[in-house]
């Protein structure tokens, strides 16, 4: 991302509903899943921007250490002083991580970066993470639905469940769920997207109290049902729940 995107971020993460929302959905998928695991080591934010998520995991996830990896180094830096976690300077493309040495690992919204080649960071997810470890990832859906802010961020990729389940089947996992969501105000996204301008500016910004909070519990209710075991049927985010294979 461009320097004023991160600024952006960094700004407003703590307090918008799509980050707040998208947090406490893969926060619980996370301890749920972990819970479940016999992979002990830490788990690891790839990718994790300014440090919002890591602020939210805290010191420890399920009894393993959290720490953060950010190819930028200047959000690094910003992520390791909001999280009071440690941060490496590294791509996820090649993480400066021995071999088998991760309990679990978090990436969300990163695969669709056009700095990211999805096949390689899986891989190198791969050979990171104990036999059994959980992989939790976040992916925006639809290619069609490719936006301005899409542009201005550096996504290059949008995925269906389908898509995402086969790309991680031939990187060595298995998906244990995944679901759709920001599926109720899936229709008014795709009005903003069939209206909005290619200069359109980032969809990272402070909202109305009221919308937000509007926003806020319609995700609320989301999580709810996708807790209840149910897969919503479209939407416009993906979140995946998998482990590495034995």
């Amino acid at each position: 991302m461009e320097r004023s995107e991160y600024e952006r971020m960094h700004a407003v993460e703590d307090r918008m509903w799509w980050y707040r929302g998208l947090r406490a959905l893969a926060c619980r998928e996370l301890a749920r899943a972990l819970a479940g695991s016999k992979a002990v080591g830490p788990v690891l934010d790839a990718g994790c921007g300014t440090g919002g998520m890591l602020r939210v995991l805290g010191a420890s996830v399920a009894g393993r250490p959290t720490l953060g990896l950010e190819y930028d180094a200047v959000a690094a830096s910003l992520a390791a002083g909001k999280a009071g976690r440690p941060v490496a300077a590294g791509s996820v493309t090649e993480m400066p991580l021995g071999d088998g040495t991760l309990g679990g690992y978090l990436s969300l919204d990163v695969l669709c970066h056009g700095g990211v080649e999805p096949m390689r960071a899986l891989k190198e997810a791969h050979r990171c993470l104990r036999p059994g470890a959980i992989a939790i990832f976040n992916l925006p859906a639809y290619g069609w639905m490719l936006s301005a802010h899409d542009k201005r961020v550096h996504n290059v990729r949008r995925f269906t469940r389908r898509q995402a389940g086969t790309l991680l089947a031939g990187q060595g996992f298995r998906v244990l769920r995944s679901s759709y969501w920001n599926t109720f105000l899936f229709p008014l996204m795709l009005l903003h997207r069939l209206i909005e301008r290619d200069d359109a500016e980032s969809d990272v910004r402070d909202y109305p109290r009221w919308l937000d909070a509007l926003f806020s519990a319609a995700l609320a209710t989301e999580r709810a049902l996708i807790a209840m075991g149910l897969r919503l049927p479209f939407g416009g985010s993906l979140i995946v729940v998998a482990a590495r294979n034995d």
